[in-house]
C-alpha cells in the first residue's frame, strides 16, 4: 500500500510544471530614485515591471493615481512631479504587487492577466485561482 501511493506521488510531482517546484523568494527590486527640483525620478523603473510580469503602463498608471502626481514615462524611467521619499514610493509598489501581482489563494507571484467573458481577471499559473481585476481608480 505503501509504495502505490509513493509511486502516486512521484507522478503528481512529475506532472507539475518546473516553475512551480522551485522555491525561490519573490523579491522586487529596491527603486533607485533621486530627487531633482520638485521631481522625483525613478531610473530603474522598466525593471521593476519585469520583476512584476506587468506591462509597465498598468505599474505607472497605478503609481500616478496612488501618489496623486502626474507623470512622464521616458523609456526605462519614470518621472513624478512631485518630490516624494523612497519609502513611499516602494511601499505603493508593493502595495499594487500584493493587489496585482500576488495570488491572492496560494501567495505566489506566479499570475497573469487574462480575460473572461469580458472582464479582466488576475490568474494564477501556479493553483489556477482568479480573481476579478480591480479598475485603477
Amino acid at each position: 500500500m505503501e509504495q502505490g501511493y509513493n509511486e502516486l506521488l512521484d507522478r503528481a510531482w512529475g506532472s507539475l510544471p518546473d516553475n512551480l517546484k522551485e522555491h525561490s523568494r519573490f523579491e522586487i527590486p529596491k527603486a533607485d530614485t533621486f530627487i531633482e527640483g520638485n521631481q522625483t525620478t525613478i531610473r530603474n523603473f522598466n525593471e521593476i515591471a519585469n520583476a512584476l510580469g506587468r506591462d509597465p503602463k498598468y505599474l505607472m498608471t497605478y503609481l500616478f493615481k496612488e501618489l496623486a502626481a502626474p507623470g512622464v514615462y521616458d523609456g526605462n524611467r519614470v518621472v513624478i512631479q512631485r518630490v516624494l521619499k523612497q519609502g513611499v514610493i516602494e511601499q505603493k509598489i508593493n502595495a499594487y504587487a500584493l493587489e496585482y501581482v500576488i495570488c491572492h489563494e496560494c501567495q505566489r507571484p506566479d499570475t497573469e492577466i487574462a480575460e473572461l467573458a469580458g472582464q479582466k481577471i488576475i490568474k494564477c499559473q501556479a493553483c489556477g485561482a482568479w480573481k476579478p481585476m480591480r479598475r485603477i481608480k
